[in-house]
């Protein structure tokens, strides 16, 4: 079987409604994430914001004005505790054969489900329970149905990932993993410090200049 080959994709930030997730982003990073869409689906909508050539922040949340979806929802927005802030969630990793990077996962990071959103359309790993895997440190797969990539229609403000890490225990057999499926982009994983949640963190350069994200929240 050919190795996939594959990027880091995206990074999703959860919140407890759009305009908090929004503003959660304006007061880290100082900029303004533009209008997404909905996800009819699965009853979310999000904002975007570019972090580079095919690479880009979402901010996700549940669509209060849609239908309840007869079906979890992705990314943990289910089992979000009362009182929760916007957090660095999790990250989606770009393959082109998402089949076979999610066979060779030895921890399953879901199920092969069609999207869309407007013109989109891609495939992307969801798991039943609509849980995060691995604490979110283990990122979803996705695969566009397409040449292009949602970044080529995004504002450029200036924004770019400098670096991203994970910290989980099982931080060696998801490493592991991201080697088997071809990543080519950068991750850096570790072990969490005594006491330290698992959690991802990236590095973000903005106008205003370096500021963390998924550290404090």
């Amino acid at each position: 079987m050919t190795t996939p080959t594959s990027h880091a994709d995206h990074l999703v930030v959860t919140a407890p409604s759009l305009a908090e997730g929004i503003a959660y982003i304006e007061q880290t990073l100082g900029v303004s994430p533009q209008a997404g869409g909905e996800h009819v689906r699965l009853g979310t909508h999000n904002a975007l914001l570019k972090l580079g050539h095919g690479f880009y922040l979402e901010v996700i949340a549940v669509n209060p004005a849609a239908p309840a979806p007869q079906r979890a929802r992705w990314f943990g927005l289910d089992t979000m505790a009362a009182g929760s802030k916007p957090r660095l969630a999790t990250w989606v990793v770009r393959t082109d054969d998402i089949e076979a990077a999610t066979a060779a996962a030895t921890i399953s990071p879901g199920i092969v489900e069609e999207m869309s959103r407007g013109a989109l359309q891609w495939r992307i790993t969801i798991p039943a329970d609509g849980k995060l895997v691995l604490d979110g440190v283990m990122p979803s797969l996705i695969q566009w149905n397409s040449s292009s990539h949602p970044t080529d229609n995004m504002a450029d403000l200036g924004c770019s990932l400098v670096r991203l890490e994970g910290f989980h225990p099982q931080a060696e057999a998801i490493a592991a993993w991201l080697t088997q499926i071809g990543l080519q982009s950068h991750i850096d994983m570790h072990q969490p410090a005594p006491g330290q949640k698992p959690h991802m963190l990236a590095l973000i350069q903005t106008p205003t200049g370096l500021h963390p994200l998924g550290m404090a929240e």
